[in-house]
């Protein structure tokens, strides 16, 4: 299988996408990552070395691009608790000759061309809007907010609240109401991370449909 690197890989949501599709994935994270399921380096995602893979994913992290990142903001002096990250990465990744993928919010300074990834287009209980960039041409399937229920931490969006009971009740995740850990990791797609590794991670279904038009490019 073509090995894949995927950096800032945190829990694996996204690596498990790109293994769904075919990669055989590695991931690198500063921080040790307890659950994530493939082989792992826990080590700078800046300077890991890139030459031993044929696609290189990135994902770095996006609080200095959320509302509540920007809002701290004006308390940082010395010492910044959330370095932008996705410049070097685009800087870095400029130079590659393989394809790679960089992931971000909305609101970050992608570049130009990048694709919008939503779980509705998926049939995932979740938004989670996430935009990809990349050298190589990639499509989304379109959004499909009107007719995919949604899951929000804690509460159901009314508009589709009795839907999403039925849907959620035929998964056997639905106890009069309750929110479980179940329930989150099945409106993401995810099943093996805690609550609170779920709140920052990407949907499999995203990266899967990259990662095969990524083979397709290989190929």
């Amino acid at each position: 299988m073509p090995k894949l690197l995927d950096l800032f890989c945190g829990g694996g949501g996204a690596s498990a996408g790109y293994a769904r599709a075919g990669f055989d994935v590695v991931g690198v994270d500063l921080a040790p990552q307890y659950e994530y399921p493939f082989t792992f380096h826990m080590a700078n995602a800046l300077t890991f070395p890139l030459d031993a893979f044929v696609v290189v994913d990135a994902s770095p992290p996006c609080k200095p691009f959320t509302p509540a990142g920007n809002a701290s903001r004006q308390d940082w002096t010395l010492f910044d608790p959330h370095p932008d990250c996705l410049t070097p990465i685009l800087e870095r990744f400029a130079g590659l000759d393989v394809p790679w993928v960089v992931e971000n919010v909305p609101g970050s300074p992608m570049p130009a061309g990048s694709v919008t990834y939503c779980g509705s287009s998926f049939g995932l209980a979740v938004r989670r809007h996430r935009l990809f960039a990349s050298n190589v041409e990639l499509s989304a399937p379109a959004c499909d907010h009107d007719d995919t229920p949604r899951y929000q931490s804690l509460e159901w969006s009314s508009r589709k609240a009795g839907r999403l009971a039925a849907v959620v009740g035929v998964h056997g995740f639905l106890q009069g109401g309750t929110d479980t850990l179940e329930l989150r990791q099945w409106a993401m797609g995810i099943d093996w991370l805690p609550n609170d590794r779920l709140t920052q991670a990407i949907p499999p279904a995203y990266t899967e449909h990259i990662g095969r038009q990524l083979l397709a490019v290989l190929s």
